[in-house]
């Protein structure tokens, strides 16, 4: 997939853009607070519909400006595609609305029809942060890659939110209500947890290959699935529902849900011993590179066509040796996007742009 024309109008700083990327990869150096990042979050939106830093979608539009909108044309195998998104001030917040080579769809049938790999500086509390961090990682790729996972996604979290509800209420929990909310949930968490282990075992596969190709011998990081639910990697749904069955009793006592694929984890460890506990802040950065560059690998495979690479002022976090290979890496894919307060030493294939209050030059 090739980003062949990007148009912003009133998003975050940027009052009008109208910007060709080169294939390959396209560096843009500048100071903080010029647009780097928000021309970022602009492309990631034109996959993903959400941004990747904003609480507020409000904060999207521009000061002053009653809407944003996002525009792109990209080249996939079947032809071109238009993508179009657009945030309109309302009185409480921002609504969305999209469009998809000229005909508006609801979220749904917006998401993944561009695909992006994101690397912002956050990404790099994958290893030490909680589980739920894992977890949005896990949801965000396989939720560009299959509307059926985001089909499951989304009715798993309503109906767990749901029972929820139900275990915190002030009068005892209807037990019958509480047992067919279990039933409804068996079938989304099941495909939820298979379709997890199918990717961590992927992912885990192709970010071996990246750290060994990176540091040669000297370690060896292992990924893992980690499913909330005992058993669920030989038979998730008889496995989800023997779990809910025999915590009926502790849920209604402690007034939460206490299992499920909303409790999964992702493992990683170097040599047998946890990352988070054990590896250095080197070994940590560099576990999150490869798991990137592994996601970035999956999804192409996965599609048959290479998603959009996103790195937001990652190499600021790298040592020499580190940023080095990495860009080697990077380098040869179909299409990336790097921001960097100063423009690297090297930067192979690169195409060189500097940002200045929301304006981009070629360099």
């Amino acid at each position: 997939m090739l980003l062949t024309a990007l148009r912003l109008a009133d998003f975050r700083n940027y009052a009008t853009l109208d910007f060709g990327p080169a294939p390959g990869l396209n560096v843009f150096a500048g100071p903080n607070a010029q647009g780097k990042s928000n021309l970022l979050e602009a492309i990631a939106m034109l996959a993903t519909g959400k941004s990747f830093r904003a609480r507020r979608e409000v904060e999207l539009i521009r000061d002053g400006a009653a809407r944003a909108q996002i525009a792109g044309q990209a080249r996939v195998p079947a032809g071109t595609i238009a993508l179009h998104a657009s945030i309109v001030r309302t009185g409480s917040g921002a609504r969305k609305s999209f469009d998809v080579n000229g005909s508006p769809v609801g979220f749904a049938g917006f998401l993944g029809r561009a695909r992006v790999v994101t690397f912002i500086p956050a990404d790099l509390q994958l290893v030490a942060g909680g589980p739920a961090l894992r977890r949005t990682f896990l949801n965000g790729a396989l939720a560009q890659l299959s509307p059926a996972y985001y089909r499951d996604l989304a009715r798993y979290g309503k109906i767990v939110q749901q029972k929820a509800a139900l275990l915190r209420g002030a009068i005892a929990p209807d037990r019958a209500l509480l047992l067919a909310y279990n039933d409804e949930l068996l079938a989304p968490g099941a495909a939820l947890m298979s379709a997890r282990a199918a990717f961590v075992a992927e992912i885990a596969a192709a970010a071996g290959g990246v750290y060994a190709r990176w540091l040669g011998a000297r370690e060896r990081i292992e990924i893992a699935y980690a499913p909330n639910v005992p058993g669920a990697e030989s038979d998730p749904r008889a496995a989800f529902a023997a779990a809910l069955t025999a915590n009926v009793d502790a849920e209604l006592r402690r007034k939460t849900t206490l299992v499920g694929p909303h409790r999964d984890d992702v493992r990683l460890t170097i040599g047998g011993r946890a990352l988070d506990a054990f590896g250095s802040q080197g070994q940590q950065r560099t576990a999150v590179l490869a798991l990137k560059v592994a996601e970035y690998e999956t999804m192409r495979s996965r599609a048959g066509d290479a998603p959009i690479l996103l790195l937001d002022d990652v190499l600021s976090e790298l040592d020499a040796e580190r940023a080095g290979g990495f860009l080697a890496a990077v380098g040869t894919y179909e299409q990336a996007f790097l921001t960097t307060t100063e423009l690297p030493a090297t930067t192979p294939n690169a195409t060189r742009f500097r940002i200045t209050a929301a304006t981009i030059a070629a360099c």
